[in-house]
């Protein structure tokens, strides 16, 4: 963890912020076809360089929530995605993209109410955060959704990401969950997504935490 998790880049009508404590980078930043970003630049970030359109396109990009941008007076540029998704990573988090509010994000994590990554391999050391974790121990899934769910009348609005103790996320709001090969193959408004690694039906939850000793810590 950095020892100063955020940093902030100041331009004359947007301020960027990013937060260590969220990125996984993901490259969805510094590989827009855009000067904002650049690796090895001080700083790296610099909104002067683009419009402020431009800046804001960029940010939204970050599937982790880590990039927020806001205008002068410190108001979040970003509005929610019409729909409430969770896109399932192949061998890695939960991609989650929305109206959210997700149990355990700090008030200093603006970009959180809009993106986030979560964990489902169940070693992440930042849960329910995704912290590449997967990576290390070779987290082995394709991202397949088998279940089709009870489907939607209605897309949007609040989605409550709650990760219970020693157990899944519980996610309750209009939702539709996307499978690795880019298909929404579930739809309904409640469900319990695996953030242990082990069950037998990601990412949905099948009760192998309880046999896996799984231990994370409760925020509801």
């Amino acid at each position: 963890m950095p020892r100063n998790p955020i940093l902030e880049f100041e331009g004359k009508e947007r301020k960027v912020t990013w937060d260590g404590r969220l990125c996984i980078h993901a490259s969805e930043c510094v590989r827009a076809n855009s000067p904002l970003f650049e690796y090895g630049r001080k700083p790296w970030g610099q909104p002067d360089l683009v419009a402020v359109d431009d800046v804001d396109e960029i940010v939204r990009r970050c599937p982790s929530g880590a990039l927020a941008t806001m205008d002068k007076n410190g108001t979040i540029q970003e509005s929610p995605a019409p729909e409430n998704t969770v896109t399932v990573a192949p061998n890695g988090p939960l991609y989650v993209e929305g109206e959210l509010d997700v149990a355990g994000a700090q008030p200093d994590m603006p970009g959180v109410a809009y993106r986030a990554a979560l964990c489902r391999c169940g070693q992440s050391k930042n849960k329910p955060f995704c912290d590449n974790s997967h990576k290390e121990i070779a987290f082995d899934d394709p991202g397949a959704v088998g279940e089709c769910g009870p489907g939607l009348e209605s897309l949007g609005g609040p989605l409550k990401v709650t990760p219970s103790r020693n157990g899944p996320l519980l996610v309750q709001g209009n939702l539709a969950i996307r499978a690795a090969s880019g298909k929404i193959r579930w739809k309904g408004t409640k469900t319990a997504l695996c953030r242990c690694g082990n069950s037998k039906n990601k990412p949905f939850c099948d009760g192998s935490h309880r046999d896996a000793g799984f231990e994370a810590e409760d925020f509801s």
